[in-house]
């Protein structure tokens, strides 16, 4: 017999102001590591492996839709149309949860370090029994934190801190908002929460007594601190990014690459980078990074949507930007700036250089100072220089023009027409040198200097 498979629905609740952040963007949009908030948690319920998502939204509810989306395309959004506490927030995705998914799990846009495993904990609660499994955390400092009342075995309360005895003070085990509810009794138990209380509202915390009320077991599960670290503060957020850049900093060097300075070197959510690569100092990753193995990336390096080839070295103070192709064993040299550019195999743009919509063969050389114009005020257009070619310093490229193979361009040129392959192009006025012209000028400008200062 086929054991059934648990469906599952996550409710994201992600229409809160987010007032102490003291911002126009929505509180949920807030990026850590490059990511917003919500998406993290749409990546992690999916990761989870849950049948579908449901996102309760607010302020820039398309905004929000949009960022959730891309990691989880059947997702629906419900709007909040008035604060009244988290029940009610819940009871806004009503159509959904009514579907009659085997377990609903509660999960919070502002919780960006939640993972996959701490979700799966709080649903596999509920294959043991229980109606609900509420999502705790142990800390050294709980003021102000919910305590979970836990009497052998099973969740008896959530207290809040302020209706704590002195005994319960004590409780270092607290509320981590996150909740697994088995889907039969969801909307029965939630549609009956009341607003009895100070504010009015309506708290999702009440269905624990609720379900006690009906002999229906509740238990906790635990995580860590940080899988429920909600983001109210923009001091909060940064603790949250600290947090996600150091645990993603250690799976890297655990994965085979170095960081030799590992709190100097910032990640975003998708940078993959292979196995026996050298980041120095002060390397930052923008979204949509790719790095293949052994490659080096030297200090005060700045990538973001590009990839770089095996072996190829990078910086020190290169900046990739979108669309940069370096391929293996390539260099990008210091003060380096690559915009929507191929560079081939072996090729070499070592200083003080930009390259933008642009072609670079295998085993090109692209001297010092060298630019690719590229813009006219209107357009871009391409330059394609070919494999082996040689373009000497301070050469300006004025797009659209081609490069043969193995052709060179002579230093301090100006080249507005193609170059065969094997020709050498020069684009400068000839040199034309005056015998003792150097010697009377000085003389006629020191003479002009003493002037203005009054020297006779």
């Amino acid at each position: 017999m086929t054991e059934h498979r648990r469906t599952a629905l996550a409710v994201i609740l992600a229409a809160g102001e987010g007032t102490r952040m003291k911002s126009a963007l929505p509180k949920v949009l807030h990026p850590v590591a490059g990511l917003p908030m919500v998406a993290h948690v749409v990546r992690a319920a999916v990761a989870a492996g849950v049948d579908a998502v449901a996102i309760v939204v607010g302020r820039g509810a398309e905004e929000v839709r949009n960022a959730a989306v891309p990691f989880a395309p059947g997702a629906e959004t419900y709007l909040q149309t008035e604060r009244l506490g988290t029940a009610h927030a819940v009871l806004a995705a009503h159509e959904a949860i009514a579907r009659g998914y085997d377990d609903i799990v509660v999960l919070f846009g502002d919780t960006p370090l939640l993972s996959p495993k701490a979700i799966n904990d709080a649903r596999h609660a509920l294959t043991l029994g229980p109606a609900v499994a509420v999502m705790g955390f142990h800390t050294d400092h709980p003021d102000g934190y919910g305590r979970l009342i836990v009497d052998r075995g099973e969740l008896v309360a959530i207290r809040e801190h302020k209706d704590c005895s002195a005994d319960e003070r004590r409780i270092t085990f607290c509320n981590g908002g996150v909740m697994a509810i088995k889907g039969k009794h969801a909307l029965s138990l939630i549609g009956e929460v009341g607003n009895h209380n100070s504010k009015g509202e309506y708290y999702l915390t009440d269905i624990v007594q609720m379900a006690r009320d009906r002999y229906l077991p509740v238990v906790a599960t635990e995580a860590s601190s940080e899988n429920v670290l909600g983001i109210n503060t923009r001091v909060e957020l940064a603790e949250a990014e600290a947090l996600w850049q150091a645990k993603a900093r250690r799976e890297m060097m655990l994965s085979g690459v170095t960081l030799v300075d590992p709190s100097s070197v910032f990640l975003s959510w998708d940078t993959r980078i292979g196995a026996e690569t050298t980041i120095e100092p002060h390397v930052f990753f923008g979204r949509g990074v790719t790095v293949g193995e052994g490659a080096s990336i030297h200090a005060f390096s700045h990538l973001e949507k590009c990839t770089v080839g095996a072996g190829a070295e990078i910086g020190p103070y290169a900046r990739l930007r979108p669309d940069a192709d370096i391929g293996e064993g390539a260099k990008v040299g210091n003060f380096v700036e690559i915009k929507k550019a191929r560079l081939g195999p072996g090729a070499k743009v070592n200083h003080l250089t930009y390259i933008g919509d642009a072609e670079i063969g295998a085993k090109a050389n692209i001297g010092a100072g060298t630019i690719t114009c590229n813009y006219d005020g209107y357009n871009k257009h391409r330059t394609v220089i070919g494999e082996g070619a040689f373009v000497g310093s301070n050469s300006a490229l004025v797009a659209p023009v081609t490069i043969g193979k193995n052709a060179y361009v002579g230093s301090g040129s100006v080249i507005t027409d193609d170059i065969a392959d094997d020709a050498l192009g020069i684009g400068r006025a000839r040199q034309v040198n005056k015998e003792g012209l150097a010697k009377r000028l000085r003389a006629r400008l020191a003479a002009e200097k003493a002037a203005k200062s009054g020297i006779v």
